[in-house]
């Protein structure tokens, strides 16, 4: 129950709800119980069975409750047939059966109906919390985990919380109260074939126990396959034009096929052994029903100590139990299979974040002077990627980054950016170390151009938005126009409020691109880092690229990693780098001139 105690706590903002359902459901487990002894007066005017009782009795302690109970009401049956006769009687017992059943059906609503909002509250709130948690977590987070497992814990695992939530307030409230006001109503009929029922009872329970303890281990097999299948339906629509251009559907058809063959084993074991637990319980408690009808019966016809009447009334209280107890039993496998979806949603709850703000962070508001990159040392895994790597980037200057496949370029961008942290060294901004500075506040000095234009599924206002919540029209206008994409934002459908469709794929690779600079010239920041922004681009879309970051980088300190080296011959410092370490620097002119790696690489790009 560890993982349910750490979920109740998201109960808290609804426990107005939760007392409310409690005191619904202690009517309706006690309008239950009387709905059953409500018959027994109707059944004695029925029989006539009724000792003539003429003096009102008096109440001698709970252990003569029972005579009580019966001397009271034989009396005030007598004294309705004297004053109201037979029939009037019946019909005034009929009324107050269908009094009490229609009081036990209205408190069983009123506490669903409660419940209902707890539920679906506790559900919104721990979905928006595994929300904000999986954007917190860093970039390196998900490049270790599936996609499609997280999207599993956001969404079945969730709702399998929700139910379990449901079945465990069951388990607490509603039905053991159903059972104690039932037994309390059983031994007040009779003591001693009470305590004989409940001798086989415990036995039942253990029984019924026993094959509930596998259920968390195969219901953990059910969740972590259904976000394996979840992870390949992700690939797959990301993937999608390879997919279909390397004729690669029957490998992905294959693997999805055999993951969703293993979640249909996993899923009969759990669901026959979840199912098994109804009719083995009404099963186990017919049994006591016979052992209670032989017992019984043999009070009634051959010792008489018990009225038939009330052998009925008793037969329908101890058939009352089933019903909680079946409830019971399959309430304790819901929360044997939420306590597995609970563990999972908790791991990612409960993941601390590797890249965090320190206590006394500081709020940087400008950028005054250089970022230093100083004998920084970085790697993914086991080899270094970066070692005692050192560059100064005055502010106003631009600096560009280029070398093969591999050399570090990106890393670079991704260590100033703080998507990962440094393992030696350190990164400074106007002397003040990143890694004292609040996330927030240093991600607003940067603004970001990848290789990959990343957009959303929105308008291209929408789009731009993300980067000032807060800009008018015009200023998306104008960012539109410093990255040389008005002319055809203007020409869509709509102008600026056109949706784009899934990843901006309504639009070609130059206008998404194009897209992503007037993102980054909406936000203004006085520091850019371009990665590879032109390399997937044709000639024209390049020289339009080109155009609208040159107009970008005017008055900024820039950090370009450049794949087509035409798109830097004007940057303030060059600096080439072979694994990890700068082998080469100076302006364009200069490094042809010492004929080193970095004509080379303007000669295989026959730009020389």
């Amino acid at each position: 129950m560890k993982y349910f105690k750490k979920i109740l706590r998201y109960a808290r903002p609804y426990k107005g709800y939760a007392w409310l359902n409690i005191i619904s459901n202690v009517f309706y487990a006690l309008f239950g119980t009387l709905a059953f002894v409500s018959l027994m007066p109707m059944l004695k005017v029925l029989f006539d069975n009724s000792k003539r009782v003429s003096e009102k009795p008096t109440y001698e302690g709970v252990l003569k409750l029972g005579d009580y109970f019966e001397n009271y009401m034989n009396y005030f049956i007598n004294e309705k047939i004297a004053s109201d006769g037979e029939m009037n009687t019946l019909m005034l017992m009929i009324g107050l059966v269908i009094a009490t059943f229609l009081l036990k059906n209205l408190f069983g609503y009123l506490a669903m109906f409660f419940i209902t909002f707890l539920r679906n509250g506790v559900l919104k709130d721990l979905r928006n919390d595994l929300y904000k948690k999986t954007v917190d977590l860093p970039v390196s987070f998900y490049s270790e985990k599936r996609k499609g497992d997280t999207i599993a814990r956001i969404t079945s695992d969730v709702l399998e919380i929700q139910h379990s939530f449901l079945s465990i307030l069951e388990l607490i409230v509603r039905e053991p109260l159903m059972i104690l006001f039932t037994i309390i109503a059983m031994l007040a009929i009779s003591t001693e074939l009470t305590i004989f029922v409940f001798i086989f009872i415990p036995v039942s329970g253990f029984i019924i126990s026993r094959i509930g303890k596998s259920l968390k281990k195969h219901s953990d097999k059910v969740q972590q396959e259904q976000g394996y299948f979840l992870s390949i339906l992700e690939e797959t629509l990301g993937g999608l034009k390879i997919i279909k251009g390397f004729n690669a559907e029957r490998i992905f058809r294959n693997k999805f096929s055999e993951s969703t063959d293993r979640f249909f084993k996993f899923s009969n074991t759990l669901l026959n052994r979840q199912n098994l637990a109804s009719p083995i319980s009404e099963f186990l408690g017919i049994v006591v029903i016979a052992i209670l009808l032989w017992y019984g019966g043999s009070m009634v016809l051959v010792e008489q100590t018990l009225a038939p009447e009330f052998f009925i009334v008793y037969m329908g209280l101890a058939y009352n139990i089933l019903t909680p107890a079946k409830a019971i039993s399959k309430a304790s496998y819901g929360v044997k299979k939420g306590n597995a979806a609970a563990e999972r949603v908790l791991e990612i709850l409960e993941t601390e974040s590797s890249i965090k703000d320190k206590p006394n962070a500081v709020q940087k508001e400008a950028f005054e002077d250089a970022i230093e990159i100083e004998t920084v040392s970085f790697k993914y895994e086991e080899e270094w990627v970066l070692q005692d790597f050192s560059l100064r980037v005055p502010k106003g200057h631009t600096v560009a980054l280029v070398g093969q496949s591999g050399s570090g370029k990106s890393t670079i961008a991704n260590l100033i950016t703080r998507f990962y942290d440094v393992n030696a060294g350190k990164i400074t901004i106007d002397g003040i170390d990143i890694k004292d500075m609040t996330q927030e506040s240093l991600r607003a000095l940067l603004g970001l151009v990848t290789q990959d234009s990343i957009l959303f599924n929105d308008t291209v206002k929408g789009n731009l938005l993300v980067a000032k919540k807060t800009a008018s029209d015009e200023e998306i206008i104008d960012a539109l126009k410093v990255a040389n994409a008005w002319e055809f934002v203007q020409s869509l459908p709509n102008g600026i409020n056109t949706n784009i469709g899934d990843s901006g794929n309504k639009l070609s690779g130059g206008q998404k691109q194009r897209l992503s600079i007037a993102r980054a010239v909406l936000k203004n920041p006085p520091i850019m880092i371009l990665d590879e922004a032109t390399s997937a681009l044709d000639t024209e879309s390049e020289r339009l690229v080109q155009q609208a970051l040159e107009n970008m980088m005017k008055n900024r300190t820039s950090v370009v990693i450049a794949h087509r080296l035409s798109t830097i011959q004007n940057a303030d410092l060059i600096v080439v780098l072979s694994k990890g370490k700068i082998v080469e620097q100076g302006k364009h002119n200069e490094l042809l001139t010492k004929k080193g790696i970095y004509y080379n690489l303007v000669e295989m790009q026959s730009l020389a």
